[in-house]
């Protein structure tokens, strides 16, 4: 329409034949020229985390004109603007106003915002939210804490969270504390993208040695119970593993590791994105020979691949393969006596763990419209965990002979997720919905043996097999697990956010025993099912750089396979549950440098799992167990500068029985073993401006003494 009435204006202004007007005519013809091609102004590029580069979605594009689009899942937009002065906006990042100098394909880096009440997590509802709108405790270790910790293991990130200690037992091999006690037992969700990496019912406390530290991009660690989304297992808390997606441009890199006690590790990155493809690899190998500690080798070979594809404006495909082949001596317990001799000899030659796990992942991405997307993801796992465990070596009336195992449990899985997400103008509301079909094969079989044991050196030198057949143990179970989950937010109050989510779980199990009823596990194949509804309710309230929340959530789990069927016997046991009640809050100030959060909680366990003597002065596991857990989880961030930052997180708790009798002696009353009242992390960060790339920092661990024993007679 411009055009067309600067046409008519021309014609007008010839017709009376001034020179004024000829002139006027040409002036306002250049102004017209030039209002047409800033109209038709249109600018494209692609916006990534200056972080990892990777690319940012949903970022928000503003122009001159206040036009808005919204970038794709590759970082991509398009935009027409009258100039070329754009805003740039995203949850979680420093917003920018900046002027364009070319008009395509540029390239624009968001820097993570450095004000801490900015901070985006996705686990809590599976779907990308500030903090502070969850009424929950977590954490969240970011791609920068891990780029600059250059950690070894998970638990050089972890312990740095308040309320999270995880135990190195060597080589990567692990236990973990949340809520609990330093515990191996099935208290602990770990998941990968949202998706747990081992199916229920077979956990392992070492399932952390299956991820892949080189493809983290961050870490979210959920405190304390989170069924109500994520299902079994997720009751002392869920770690989950956040991996990396491909970079908007050819990127990679290769690093190594090495230090004095016999530790090697490779690392290598490579990664792109071409047209609608994005692909990215990572490797590791680490291995260690000759250690401080006699018989303590090991090696890890671990390999991720994604790539994402960009079916069309609304749907996105994702496949990820993550690979770990793992293997470790097992050096087994050090006397503390020679401990503190700093004598590090092993009994032990020939005992081993290994582990070969493959997971892959196909999710489709589709987003109807602003308010309405959904999620489908098929999932495929391997799982083989081998043993000749040094912790199953026991003696017999022979000094020169022991007895032992070898054993193997394995599962695949093949499972599906569907998960919705609708959003509301009514009370500015949402409502997320899901379910799973998880169907996993698993087996499990163990052979005895003979051990020898040289007498004079102490050393277990070899070991026979009776027969091919000695078999303490071989079955296969048919683990089957149908859930429905529903999670609403609403707002009906200004600053004021209400959260309810509710779960439906099915778990079967389908047991068939290859032994006879005289074996030491010959149960009779049999099925038992279980099934759980699981709450969660909770509010947030913020104002003025203030918050708190307050909330009642459950846990639970199934007895583990080998709770149930290792024996002669099924018992009959029900899931162990545990409800908690927690409040806690966030606030900062001087202008956002200081910010403080803190969780209060207490968190009951029924129905616990444990070993009870019989009338035949037999044992067998029954629910028996009732815990009681409370603790003050607290931490600060200070950020005087740009160069300068201290953090500090700590942890005060209490754990003990509140009815436990086991083989006839009450414990009930104690402090649980292995639960130390008091942990604490704090690091010191500096990263001088006058030297780019260069950071120096130093950190502190403590942790209090705790009970070794459930008779609080001993201490560590």
């Amino acid at each position: 329409m411009a055009k067309l009435q600067s046409m008519k204006v021309i014609f007008i202004l010839l017709k009376n034949n001034d020179i004024k007007n000829i002139v006027a005519v040409v002036l306002f013809t250049i102004c017209s020229i030039n209002i047409q091609a800033q109209e038709s102004l249109a600018i494209t590029g692609k916006v990534v985390d200056a972080t990892n580069q990777q690319p940012i979605s949903k970022v928000t594009i503003i122009g001159a004109d206040k036009k808005v689009v919204l970038t794709d899942s590759f970082g991509n937009f398009s935009i027409s603007s009258k100039n070329s002065i754009l805003t740039i906006a995203c949850v979680g990042y420093d917003a920018q106003t900046i002027k364009l100098k070319n008009k395509e394909n540029i390239f624009i880096d968001l820097s993570p915002s450095t004000q801490f009440l900015q901070d985006v997590i996705i686990s809590a509802n599976k779907t990308i939210q500030k903090r502070i709108e969850a009424p929950i405790a977590i954490a969240t270790i970011n791609a920068q804490t891990i780029s600059d910790t250059k950690a070894q293991r998970l638990d050089n990130l972890l312990n740095k969270i308040s309320g999270v200690t995880m135990v190195s037992i060597g080589n990567e091999q692990h236990t973990m504390s949340i809520r609990q006690p330093i515990t191996l037992k099935s208290l602990y969700l770990y998941m990968e993208d949202g998706i747990p990496i081992r199916t229920s019912g077979v956990f392992s406390n070492n399932a952390l040695l299956e991820m892949n530290l080189t493809a983290v991009k961050s870490i979210e660690v959920i405190k304390g119970p989170a069924s109500a989304m994520y299902g079994a297992e997720a009751i002392g808390g869920a770690v989950n593993i956040i991996t990396q997606a491909a970079p908007a441009y050819n990127l990679g890199f290769v690093s190594t590791q090495i230090n004095n006690t016999g530790y090697k590790k490779v690392e290598s990155q490579l990664g792109t994105s071409f047209k609608k493809w994005g692909v990215i690899a990572n490797f590791s190998y680490a291995d260690k020979k000759k250690g401080v500690i006699q018989f303590s080798d090991f090696h890890k070979a671990a390999f991720n691949l994604r790539t994402d594809f960009k079916i069309n404006e609304k749907t996105n495909w994702t496949n990820t393969l993550a690979y770990v082949d793992y293997y470790t001596d097992m050096t087994g317990s050090l006397d503390s006596i020679k401990f503190a001799q700093k004598n590090y000899n092993s009994p032990h030659t020939f005992t081993f763990r290994s582990v070969a796990a493959l997971r892959i992942k196909s999710m489709l991405h589709h987003q109807s419209n602003k308010n309405s997307e959904t999620d489908f993801t098929f999932l495929y796992r391997k799982n083989s965990m081998k043993q000749n465990p040094s912790y199953l070596v026991a003696s017999t009336s022979n000094a020169s002979i022991f007895k032992g195992q070898i054993n193997e449990n394995a599962f695949s899985t093949y499972a599906l997720f569907v998960q919705h997400v609708q959003k509301f103008k009514w009370l500015n509301s949402k409502l997320i919905g899901g379910a799973t079909i998880d169907i996993s094969p698993q087996s499990f079989y163990a052979q005895f043996i003979w051990i020898q044991k040289d007498v004079t050196s102490g050393n277990y030198t070899g070991y026979t097999l009776p027969t091919k057949d000695s078999l303490l143990s071989n079955y296969t179970t048919g683990i089957s697990n149908i859930a429905g989950f529903v999670n609403y937010e609403a707002t009906p109050f200004k600053n004021i956010k209400f959260v309810m989510a509710y779960r439906f779980d099915r778990f079967t199990y389908n047991f068939k025993n290859n032994l006879s009823a005289t074996a030491s596990s010959g149960a009779p194949s049999t099925t038992n099912n279980f099934d759980r509804f699981t709450p969660k309710l909770g509010f947030t309230y913020n104002t003025n750089n203030v918050g708190f929340y307050a909330n009642y959530s459950e846990g639970y789990v199934p007895p583990q396979i080998t709770e149930l069927y290792n024996s002669t016997t099924v018992p009959y046991l029900l899931p162990q549950t545990f409800a908690n009640y927690e409040i806690g809050g966030w606030l900062s100030f001087i202008k956002n440098k200081l910010y403080a959060e803190w969780s209060l909680y207490l968190l009951n366990g029924t129905n616990e799992i444990i070993s009870v003597k019989q009338a035949d002065n037999t044992n067998a596991n029954q629910n028996a167990g009732s815990t009681r857990h409370y603790g003050l989880e607290y931490s600060i961030k200070y950020k005087p500068s740009n160069q300068l930052q201290l953090n500090i997180g700590a942890t005060n708790a209490k754990h003990y029985f509140v009815q436990n009798v086991v083989k006839g002696i009450d414990y009930s009353g104690k402090t649980m073993n292995a639960a130390p009242s008091f942990t604490s992390n704090a690091e010191l960060i500096y990263k001088p401006d006058f030297i780019k790339g260069f950071r120096i920092s130093a950190e502190w661990n403590h942790q209090s003494s705790y009970f070794m024993d459930d008779l609080n007679n001993f201490k560590y």
